[in-house]
């Protein structure tokens, strides 16, 4: 089941320590440029998975374990670090807290796998999760202006915030929908 995307995944996996060492040692211009480059496999997994038709079980997993691993541990070493607020830390970690248990429960509510796609809010949660990121490792308001920063921190906490919340609702809503379909 290794194939090329979960490769790619693994690869991205690898990193993660690397990028914590990196800003662990303040070494903030080689954190950038790896986490661009674990940026960048993230969608080019998904590029290859789709273009050589070799989507797989193993990938499905790996890649959204992938992605969370990366965004949760960089939020928190940037924390600890003094880039990013506690704050917005602790709404991003609430937040794949519960969709990630939400997941499991209807899973075992359902006595099944759930399909859950993602939604638009969710998808723009993690795409300014990704820029608060990168803007802490050049240094948020230092290099963007405090104006600038403050709105890619706000905009970041609406987001994960209301997706969080939507994600809870659509959760609420499959199950219900699930159990009236079940015969007694």
């Amino acid at each position: 089941m290794l194939n090329l995307p979960n490769a790619i995944t693994c690869c991205r996996i690898a990193l993660v320590p690397v990028f914590l060492l990196a800003i662990e040692r303040h070494d903030l211009a080689s954190a950038r440029y790896l986490f661009a480059a674990a940026a960048i496999s993230d969608g080019l997994d998904g590029i290859v998975a789709r273009w050589f038709n070799c989507k797989s079980e193993l990938g499905a997993f790996l890649d959204p374990f992938a992605d969370k691993l990366l965004l949760i541990s960089s939020f928190i070493m940037l924390t600890v670090e003094g880039l990013l607020s506690k704050w917005l830390l602790a709404v991003v970690v609430l937040r794949d807290g519960i969709v990630v248990c939400g997941y499991f429960l209807l899973g075992l509510a359902l006595k099944g796998r759930v399909a859950i796609k993602p939604n638009f809010l969710g998808k723009a949660a993690t795409a300014l999760q990704l820029a608060c990121v990168m803007g802490a490792l050049f240094q948020g308001a230092q290099t963007f202006g405090y104006q600038l920063w403050e709105t890619l921190l706000y905009a970041t906490l609406a987001s994960t915030t209301i997706s969080g919340l939507i994600y809870v609702y659509d959760g609420v809503t499959y199950l219900r929908h699930s159990q009236t379909r079940v015969p007694a």
